[in-house]
């Protein structure tokens, strides 16, 4: 990938070799894309993952080429840094090329307590007589974007087809795990017999009066009467 080249950032490179590294005679500088600076990262670094720059210090054997190591710097990232700060690729780049060479001497801003990104600090107002630039700066995620795990346990945010294809993948997996399951209906209750006819009380029969019929007394046969 084509960027600002290290004719145009030369003076840049030669001051910080002259202010850090004066027994250095070599350092590179690549550009990558996105893909290829995650490829790097997860080779060396086991993060899978795309950054701004990346640092690799040499390894070379005494009284070799005192080669001082490779910067590489993903172009996409610095664009997209660039355009929220409001400035050109090429301020952002000279920010990534300080940040990479301190790292190629030996400086970790991970483990120090802020002396790497204050001596970073102080390089950009000195060498490029500007105020210096942060690196870091939330960066929100896309409309519709998914965050993907992949097997190593790393994280990776998708989008586009790649997050759609996981969204019907974890919405199959959520129907396969959900168990229809047959819900019993519940028991009706008996229904209440309504209050029946009332009992018909037996009719009392009325009180039968008993006449007893007197005889006359029969004529008496003894008497007689003028």
């Amino acid at each position: 990938m084509r960027g600002p080249g290290e004719q145009s950032l030369g003076k840049l490179l030669h001051n910080l070799r002259d202010r850090l590294a004066p027994q250095a005679q070599g350092v590179s500088l690549t550009y990558v894309d996105d893909r290829g600076m995650r490829k790097l990262n997860r080779e060396h670094r086991g993060k899978n993952m795309t950054t701004d720059v990346l640092s690799f210090p040499s390894s070379a054997e005494k009284g070799a080429f005192p080669h001082l190591g490779d910067i590489v710097i993903s172009l996409p990232t610095a664009d997209k840094m660039a355009k929220k700060f409001g400035v050109s690729r090429r301020r952002e780049v000279e920010t990534l090329v300080i940040h990479g060479f301190l790292h190629l001497c030996g400086h970790d801003h991970e483990k120090d307590q802020g002396e790497m990104m204050g001596l970073q600090a102080q390089l950009e107002r000195e060498l490029l007589e500007t105020e210096p630039l942060s690196m870091s700066l939330k960066r929100g995620r896309k409309p519709g974007s998914k965050v993907k795990k992949l097997k190593d346990g790393t994280r990776v945010v998708v989008t586009g087809r790649a997050a759609a294809a996981l969204v019907r993948r974890e919405r199959v997996k959520k129907e396969k795990k959900v168990k229809v399951r047959k819900v019993a209906k519940p028991k009706e209750p008996a229904a209440k017999r309504g209050p029946g006819r009332p009992r018909k009380e037996a009719a009392v029969a009325p009180a039968v009066k008993r006449v007893v019929r007197r005889r006359r007394p029969s004529p008496s046969r003894s008497g007689v009467i003028a």
